[in-house]
This record gives structure tokens, sequence and C-alpha cells, in this order.
């Protein structure tokens, strides 16, 4: 598995139990830093899940404003926890990251929610994040 796919892995987790939580992400961020700075053997995933993050946060009304117009009779409300932290996950380098090439930022999303989502995520968030990159 390699380090990018690693720390999207990371990225979801903050995103995810943030949300869940209720807590703000640069809270669950933070907190995270604490723990990877005890763990260098991460460091390499830990820094692109860092970037993820920060991107995340400082792009969320953008990103969540394309989500939504992309979801097709979805509110981000609606979506299951996982969906949403990918969907905001992939919606992010699309948008955002130039160094990853869409496609890749699709597939990898499209595996994070088959993992770790419903049986019906991945053609959900496919069809999200294909038509906020046929958009940008």
């Amino acid at each position: 598995m390699s380090a990018r796919t690693k720390a999207r892995k990371r990225a979801l987790d903050i995103l995810f139990q943030a949300d869940v939580r209720g807590d703000e992400v640069a809270t669950v961020l933070a907190a995270e830093a604490k723990r990877a700075a005890n763990e260098p053997a991460r460091e390499a995933s830990w820094l692109y899940a860092r970037e993820i993050v920060d991107g995340v946060i400082d792009n969320r009304d953008a990103i969540d404003e394309q989500i939504t117009t992309f979801a097709k009779d979805w509110s981000l409300g609606r979506m299951p926890a996982v969906d949403r932290a990918v969907l905001r996950i992939g919606a992010w380098e699309i948008l955002y990251n130039d160094a990853v090439p869409t496609a890749v930022a699709i597939d990898e999303a499209v595996d994070l929610v088959k993992e770790f989502s419903t049986d019906e995520s991945g053609s959900f968030v496919h069809g999200v994040l294909a038509r906020i990159a046929r958009s940008s």
C-alpha cells in the first residue's frame, strides 16, 4: 500500500472522527499530530494526511457546495459519515491538488468507501466525484 493511500485512510479517520463526535476537525487533527510525532516510521503518510485535512478545512465551504450540487437529491446530512468524509477528500484532491490525477483521486475514493461503507457507496461516490471533475 502506497504512502498516499495510507495518508488518505488517516485523513478519512480524522474527518470521520470529527464528524461523528461533533468535534472541530482542527481539534482532532491536533490530537493526531501529537500521536504522529511519536511515530516517525509513519511520517510519510502523516504529512500527506495533514495536507489533505488542512485542505479540506481551508476549502470546506466550496468543497461542500460542489458535493451538494452534484450529489443529486442527497444533502450532506443524509449521506453516511464515511461517504461524506471520502467525498471531501476526493473533491479536495480533484479541485485543489494538481499533483494527483483526477482518475487516481476518484479510484482511491471509491476504494475507501468500498472498504469502509455500504455496498452502494462506491457507485455513489464515483458518480459525484466524476461530475465534480467534469465541471472543474
